[in-house]
């Protein structure tokens, strides 16, 4: 496998963690999408810099008894050395235990990753929204 396609494969592996981190709310996990000096721009969470910050909002936003399905598609990767661009689309479905989804959302990710010695990090994200049902 080439150099080329083992990091695609690991930058596909990161979006999916990032869905589960997510759906999952596990932000104890946040260092291992996150770059310490992540940046993420979105119409729902404005403007976060750092991820302590990103992950202490992460914690006050919850809503008791709301679950997310996050789900990535047309993930497209531009990789130059040890940096990588991303654009993707994302829907998010908001729901509650055994109920269909209240509030769906489409999604426009543009993303900057970084290659670190642990493993490709998400340091910047900006999130655009396309429609909201």
């Amino acid at each position: 496998m080439t150099t080329d396609t083992a990091d695609r494969i690991a930058i596909i592996d990161l979006f999916a963690r990032l869905a589960h981190l997510l759906d999952d709310k596990r932000w104890d996990d946040a260092h291992t999408i996150f770059t310490t000096d992540v940046a993420l721009h979105s119409p729902r969470n404005g403007e976060l810099h750092g991820l302590d910050n990103v992950i202490a909002h992460l914690r006050r936003a919850e809503t008791p008894g709301e679950h997310t399905q996050h789900l990535t598609t047309d993930l497209l990767v531009d990789i130059t050395g040890d940096q990588a661009t991303t654009t993707a689309h994302s829907l998010v479905h908001f729901y509650r235990d055994g109920e269909p989804p209240h509030r769906t959302s489409g999604l426009r990710l543009n993303c900057t990753l970084v290659r670190t010695p642990h493993g490709w990090r998400l340091r910047e994200s900006r999130t655009t929204l396309a429609w909201i049902r």
